[in-house]
C-alpha cells in the first residue's frame, strides 16, 4: 500500500479541509506560518473558502485541485490557503464584502481571491472558476498566470486600488452614527411594507429563484401580526403571507417530504427541487417559527412539519455528546440529490397497491419525472381530492400515506448517505437549542427540551474554557475563538429554555457570556464588532447589521440585553442596547426589511414586551407555565421558578414566594400586583 501524501491541512479538524488534504494543491490554512511565507517568497495568496455541504466546492476541487497539472502552476504562483467558511466567519464576512466591492456582483462559495502578501488585501477574486473555458470565464489555469503576472507588473496599480478598497470597506464597516437620530418604531411599518413588495403572493416567499426561507423576515411577520392584534387591529395580510409561505414550503421539496429537516434552498420559483444540503442554522429557526405558527393558527400541517424537523436532528444531527453536527452534503455517489430521489418502479415494489394509489398522486410519481428523469416527491394532490379519487375517507388516506412514508424511509436508510460534516459550532447550535426550546415550549414536548439541554452541556463543558467561548469542536478537540454570533445567539437560546425548565445555573451562564460580549466586543461609539478585542487583526473589524443566512449579531445583541436588561433591571444593558440602535439607526432607517432582528430589539426597547415571573412548588409553577405556552406570544418573557431555586439575581430573588402559587407581570419597569390565582393569571395574559 503506498502512503497518501498529505499537505498541510491534515492535522485541521475541519471536515471541509480535511477533504482537502490529500490534494496535490500545497494547501495551508490560514495562519502566521502560511502568511509569513507568502511575504518572504513575495507570492501573492490564493485565498480559497468553502465549506463541507457545498457542491460547486466539490466540483471545483474535482475538476482543479485534484489535478496534478493544475496544483503544480498554483503551487508554483502561489502561497494557497484553504478556508473553512463555518470555522472562519470572520474571514468569510470580510472577503465576501471584498468581492462584491471588487466584482460588483454577489459572492457565494467557493470564494476565490487573489490578496497580496504584506497586507492580505484582495486585487482578484470570483467564485467558481472552472478548469476549461466555459460560462464565459477563463480556464483556471490560464487565470492563473494571468492574475500572477499582474502581480508582477502591476504592483502600482495594485497599491492604488487598495487604498480605494480599504476605504471603502472601512465605510462599510462602521456605519454612519446619527448623532440627532429619536428612536422611532417607524421601522417596523417600513419593513413590513417592503416585505409585502418582495413577497410572492401566488408561491409564497421572497423575490425569485433561487429562493430562500428568510426566517427572519417571517419572524418579523410574525411579530407585527402579534403587535397588531394587540392593539386591537389585527393584520391579517401579515399573518396570511406568514402562512401561505410556510404551508408552501411545508409541503415543497425544500422540505424533505420522506425523512424531514430543510434544504438549504429551493432552485425554482415553487420551492419544488432544492438545492439538497441541510444546514443546522436553517433547521433552527424553522423550527421555531413552524411551533409558533401552529400555537398561533392550531394548523396541524405546521404542528406536523415542526415534529418531523425535530425527529431529524434528534436522529442524525445530534452527537452522543449532546452537541449538534453542522449539516449534511447535498451530494452522495457523486450526485447531488441521489440519496433522496425515487423511481415510481421503486415505489411501487416498496408499496401495497393501497399505500401507492394515494402516495402516487401525492407526491406525482404520476407525472412526469421533475429532477433528472428522476421523482423527487413534492406534494400534487391534496388529501380530499385522493380520498374522493379512492372513495375512501381522508383519515384513511392519512393512515396510508403515514404508512407509505415509514417504508420508504426505512428502504432510503439502506442507500449511501450524503456526507455529514461533523464539526460542532457553537453558533449554529444556538440557533437549534432556541428552536428545540420555543418546539418544547409551544408544542409541549419535553423531548426536545431534553435535547436542547444536552446541546447546551456540551457547550458549556467543551466550548466554554477559562471564562472564554471556543467557536468550534470536532472530536473532542474546541478551537478558535468565538465571535459576536456565537455568544449572542447562545444567551437568546439560554432565555429560550429558561421558559421551558428553570436552571439557575443557565441563567449565570447567559450572565458570564453577557458581560463577555461587553467587554470585549463592544465598540466605543456603540454596536459591537464581529470579533473581540483580542482577535486576531484582519483588515477589516466589521459590525454585522443586516441579516443574511442568519441573523446579524447586533441585532441579536440588542434584543438579548433588552431582555436581561428589563427582567433584571440592569440599566448597563439597556444602555448598551440603546447605545447599538442608535448607532444604526440609519441602516434600519434605509434598510428595514434586511435588519429584522434589529428591528426586533427596537420594538421591546420602545415598547417592552411582558415578562410574567412564576413562584411555587416545582409541580405547580409548571401547570401556571403551560398557561403561558399555549399562546403564540413572541414578546413574552415567562419565567417558572421553583421556591427552592438557589443563586438568583437579585431583580428575580425579589419576586418573593408566597403561600400557594403566584404571579408577577412585568412590563418594562413596571410590575402589576402578585396574582395568586391561576384563573386570574390566564385573564391576564388573554
Amino acid at each position: 500500500m503506498t502512503d497518501v501524501k498529505t499537505n498541510h491541512l491534515a492535522g485541521e479538524t475541519s471536515p471541509y479541509l480535511l477533504q482537502h488534504a490529500d490534494n496535490p494543491v500545497d494547501w495551508h490554512p490560514w495562519g502566521e506560518e502560511a502568511l509569513a511565507l507568502a511575504r518572504n517568497q513575495d507570492k501573492p495568496i490564493l485565498l480559497s473558502i468553502g465549506y463541507s455541504a457545498c457542491h460547486w466546492c466539490h466540483v471545483m476541487a474535482h475538476e482543479s485541485f485534484e489535478d496534478p497539472g493544475v496544483a503544480q502552476v498554483m503551487n508554483e504562483l502561489f502561497v494557497n490557503i484553504k478556508v473553512d467558511r463555518e470555522e472562519r466567519p470572520d474571514l468569510d464576512k470580510i472577503y465576501q464584502v471584498a468581492h462584491s466591492l471588487l466584482t460588483q456582483r454577489n459572492g457565494g462559495w467557493p470564494l476565490t481571491m487573489f490578496l497580496t502578501p504584506e497586507e492580505c488585501i484582495p486585487f482578484f477574486g470570483g467564485t467558481y472558476f472552472p478548469k476549461q473555458p466555459r460560462f464565459g470565464l477563463p480556464g483556471f489555469t490560464e487565470l492563473l498566470q494571468r492574475v500572477a503576472d499582474f502581480y508582477r507588473e502591476r504592483k502600482d496599480a495594485i497599491a492604488t486600488q487598495n487604498q480605494d478598497l480599504m476605504r471603502a470597506m472601512q465605510a462599510i464597516a462602521a456605519p454612519q452614527r446619527v448623532e440627532s437620530a429619536e428612536l422611532s418604531l417607524l421601522p417596523l411599518d417600513v419593513a413590513r411594507r417592503q416585505l409585502e413588495e418582495q413577497y410572492d403572493a401566488a408561491r409564497g416567499g421572497f423575490g425569485q429563484a433561487p429562493k430562500f426561507p428568510h426566517p427572519g423576515s417571517l419572524e418579523r411577520l410574525l411579530r407585527h401580526w402579534d403587535r397588531s392584534r394587540r392593539q386591537g387591529n389585527p393584520d391579517t395580510r401579515a399573518l396570511e403571507m406568514l402562512t401561505h409561505t410556510l404551508e408552501r414550503m411545508a409541503l415543497g421539496g425544500i422540505n424533505d417530504q420522506i425523512g424531514g429537516g430543510f434544504c438549504r434552498y429551493s432552485t425554482d420559483d415553487d420551492w419544488m427541487i432544492p438545492h439538497f444540503e441541510k444546514m443546522l442554522y436553517d433547521n433552527g429557526p424553522l423550527l421555531a417559527l413552524y411551533s409558533q405558527l401552529h400555537a398561533a393558527t392550531g394548523e396541524p400541517l405546521f404542528a406536523r412539519t415542526a415534529h418531523s424537523t425535530a425527529a431529524w436532528v434528534m436522529r442524525e444531527m445530534q452527537s452522543p455528546e449532546g452537541g449538534y453536527y453542522s449539516s449534511l452534503d447535498a451530494d452522495s455517489e457523486g450526485e447531488e440529490g441521489r440519496f433522496y430521489v425515487w423511481t415510481p418502479d421503486e415505489a411501487q415494489a416498496a408499496l401495497s397497491a393501497e399505500e401507492y394509489a394515494a402516495f402516487a398522486p401525492r407526491y406525482g410519481l404520476e407525472r412526469a419525472a421533475n429532477f433528472e428523469g428522476r421523482w423527487y416527491p413534492h406534494v400534487f394532490a391534496r388529501i380530499d381530492t385522493i380520498a374522493a379519487d379512492l372513495n375512501i375517507d381522508t383519515a384513511e388516506v392519512e393512515r396510508r400515506l403515514d404508512s407509505a412514508r415509514d417504508k420508504l424511509f426505512t428502504l432510503r436508510e439502506q442507500r449511501v448517505r450524503p456526507g455529514r460534516d461533523d464539526k460542532i459550532l457553537t453558533a449554529w447550535n444556538a440557533l437549534m437549542i432556541r428552536g428545540m426550546a420555543i418546539a418544547a415550549r409551544q408544542l409541549q414536548r419535553p423531548d426536545y427540551a431534553d435535547s436542547a439541554e444536552q446541546a447546551l452541556e456540551f457547550i458549556r463543558n467543551t466550548l466554554w474554557q477559562d471564562g472564554r467561548l471556543l467557536a468550534t469542536c470536532k472530536d473532542g478537540r474546541a478551537h478558535l475563538n468565538a465571535y459576536l454570533d456565537d455568544h449572542v445567539y447562545l444567551i437568546d437560546a439560554i432565555l429560550e429554555l429558561l421558559q421551558v425548565r428553570w436552571n439557575s445555573a443557565d441563567m449565570q451562564f447567559a450572565l458570564e457570556l453577557t458581560e463577555v460580549v461587553l467587554r470585549h466586543f463592544q465598540a466605543d461609539d456603540g454596536g459591537f464588532y464581529f470579533t473581540a478585542d483580542d482577535h486576531e487583526a484582519l483588515i477589516q473589524r466589521p459590525k454585522p447589521v443586516h441579516d443574511d443566512s442568519q441573523p446579524a449579531g447586533n441585532g441579536v445583541a440588542a434584543h438579548v440585553l433588552v431582555r436581561l436588561g428589563h427582567l433584571l433591571a440592569e440599566p448597563r444593558y439597556l444602555d448598551a442596547a440603546e447605545a447599538t440602535l442608535r448607532a444604526l439607526w440609519l441602516p434600519m432607517e434605509q434598510n428595514a426589511f434586511a435588519c429584522t432582528r434589529l428591528i426586533d430589539a427596537l420594538e421591546e426597547f420602545l415598547d417592552p414586551g411582558e415578562a410574567v415571573i412564576l413562584r411555587g412548588e416545582t409541580e405547580a409553577v409548571q401547570d401556571w407555565q403551560m398557561d403561558c405556552a399555549a399562546a403564540c406570544a413572541p414578546r413574552r418573557l415567562c419565567l417558572a421558578i421553583p421556591n427552592d431555586a438557589a443563586d438568583l439575581p437579585d431583580a428575580l430573588a425579589e419576586k418573593i414566594p408566597r403561600e400557594g402559587t403566584i404571579a408577577y407581570i412585568c412590563t418594562g419597569t413596571r410590575c402589576s400586583p402578585p396574582i395568586s390565582r391561576r384563573e386570574e393569571l390566564r385573564e391576564a395574559l388573554a
